[in-house]
């Protein structure tokens, strides 16, 4: 199969969540975006909650991804399967601690803040 052929599979599998694709796409730019405007750095901000949040989100996919595919943790029997799930699960930990990460620098940075109208440097 060529490259044009995978492609224009990929293409209508994912079609019908270009919507939902887009719509997470545009709150995660939104979120990090307001972020940096308001002093947020990536590897210089720590938060343990964050962390830990997204880590259990990740691990949450665990059990989700197989729901949403229709299928169960039995079926994955090889390592390309396993490989796969991993890989999805990593995926989401990341788009989960990209979120959470600044949102907790916002929500922190609102309670350091109360009162002001600017952030404090």
């Amino acid at each position: 199969m060529s490259i044009a052929g995978v492609l224009t599979i990929l293409w209508y599998a994912l079609a019908p969540f270009l919507w939902l694709i887009v719509a997470g796409l545009a709150l995660l730019v939104t979120i990090q975006a307001v972020a940096h405007l308001r002093g947020y750095r990536l590897f210089a901000y720590r938060c343990l909650g964050a962390n830990l949040a997204a880590l259990a989100v990740g691990l949450s996919a665990l059990w989700w991804i197989p729901l949403l595919t229709r299928s169960q943790l039995a079926y994955i029997a090889t390592v390309f399967d396993w490989v796969a799930l991993l890989a999805a699960v990593f995926g989401v930990m990341l788009v989960a601690w990209l979120l959470l990460h600044p949102l907790s620098f916002l929500l922190r940075g609102a309670k350091r803040d109360a009162g002001s109208l600017t952030a404090s440097p």
